[in-house]
């Protein structure tokens, strides 16, 4: 069986790993990118953590799996009638069935100036030109900023906000900056962070933030960005290190391709009960308009299912129906603290903190080898060197 699968996040991988095991596929993977990247661990890259912790390359992933051909190129058109894929290298990719995973894109919702002045932590790219800003703030300038403001209080944000402050603290000792602490403001629309879990675990986490020294504004809106400014609810806050980490829309793929993909509300693709969005077409992960997309949990889950249903389906068996699987949502807040919620069950503190790590080495192995696995859950324990060595174009900061 030929299966092409486009994406090289939780569930692309998963799915193309789940379909090697059979020696008679034969798997075309085509990223984006060339290096998978561990999504819950990059807060902590972004606040000194090393590196390994969040990035993988492809190569050493499928490295043992012979039936698997990686190709590095960004698809941008389909023509289902011939089956082709085109990238944007000029490269056309025939396919037999296509298993679309290609994640989402950040979105700042129109608001002026975020686009160009906001940073971001949802790429390596973007992680270090945070860390350059605040390298040429603190090492080369010898000053903190009046404000670091991070917008979004969902997991990613609430992660941020916790670790930051102890982040720049480090370097303000490392770089002998003294003075005040630095001043973390964590931004959020709804009337309380983690709006998707439940209100008991919003008022612990906010108690656990405020503890941490983390100013907490909810139910108020971001209106705009200057250079050296953020609007809130109609009043400055002075900050040249705004960090936005809410806001993601379907990969736009899907967008202008309206004869073959029909999409809901929320912009993602409708798929049938077996995650077909057009003949020998599936989407799944981030794109698939089902309950729970848009988390890692969900996109291995669905490369779990798409894959077995394959090898069902080549096997002249009988396809079973999606069926969803709720996550367990585990967001750590601070070093060694974490709330968990499974389900009615509710931990917080320290033994979420033990909850995070021993799923960390779960999702790590549920896509990476053995050797990989250790490696990367080990990486989140070392801090590497903050130094950097500008180029003229990390220079040209604001």
């Amino acid at each position: 069986m030929q299966i092409t699968i486009v994406g090289g996040g939780f569930g692309g991988i998963r799915a193309a790993l789940k379909l090697a095991r059979d020696k008679s596929n034969e798997i075309t993977l085509i990223s984006d990118r060339p290096e998978f990247q561990y999504y819950p661990a990059l807060y902590s890259s972004a606040t000194g953590h090393s590196h390994l912790e969040s990035w993988v390359p492809l190569g050493e992933i499928f490295a043992e799996h012979q039936n698997v051909k990686v190709h590095i190129d960004a698809i941008e058109t389909l023509q289902a009638p011939d089956k082709t894929l085109r990238g944007k290298s000029g490269a056309t990719y025939k396919y037999d069935t296509l298993v679309l995973a290609m994640g989402v894109v950040t979105t700042y919702f129109g608001i002026p100036g975020l686009e160009t002045y906001a940073y971001g932590i949802k790429s390596e790219a973007e992680i270090k030109r945070l860390k350059q800003r605040l390298y040429t703030d603190i090492a080369e300038n010898h000053e903190l900023d009046r404000n670091y403001v991070v917008i979004g209080a969902g997991p990613t944000g609430t992660e941020l906000s916790a670790a930051l402050g102890t982040y720049i603290q480090r370097l303000s000792k490392k770089y002998g900056v003294k003075g005040r602490g630095p001043k973390i403001r964590l931004i959020e629309a709804s009337p309380r962070v983690l709006p998707r879990m439940s209100e008991m675990t919003s008022r612990v986490v906010e108690h656990r933030l405020r503890k941490l020294g983390v100013d907490v504004q909810t139910g108020k809106k971001v209106e705009g960005e200057t250079a050296t400014e953020l609007v809130v609810s109609g009043k400055p806050i002075a900050s040249h290190t705004v960090i936005w980490t809410s806001g993601v829309t379907n990969n736009p793929f899907f967008a202008v391709h309206p004869n073959i993909f029909k999409l809901a509300k929320n912009g993602r693709v409708e798929v049938d009960a077996y995650m077909k969005a057009y003949n020998s077409i599936y989407v799944i992960g981030d794109n698939a308009a089902t309950p729970w997309s848009g988390l890692a949990q969900t996109a291995i889950h669905d490369g779990d299912f798409i894959a077995k249903n394959l090898i069902r389906k080549s096997h002249g068996k009988k396809m079973k129906k999606y069926r969803v699987a709720k996550p367990i949502p585990v967001v750590p807040v601070g070093a060694n603290w974490a709330v968990v919620e499974w389900g009615p069950v509710k931990l917080y503190g320290f033994i979420g903190g033990l909850i995070r790590r021993a799923a960390d080495a779960i999702g790590y192995n549920d896509v990476l080898p053995l050797g990989r696995t250790i490696g990367a859950w080990t990486a989140s324990m070392v801090y590497e060197d903050d130094y950097f060595t500008p180029t003229v174009k990390d220079k040209k900061l604001r």
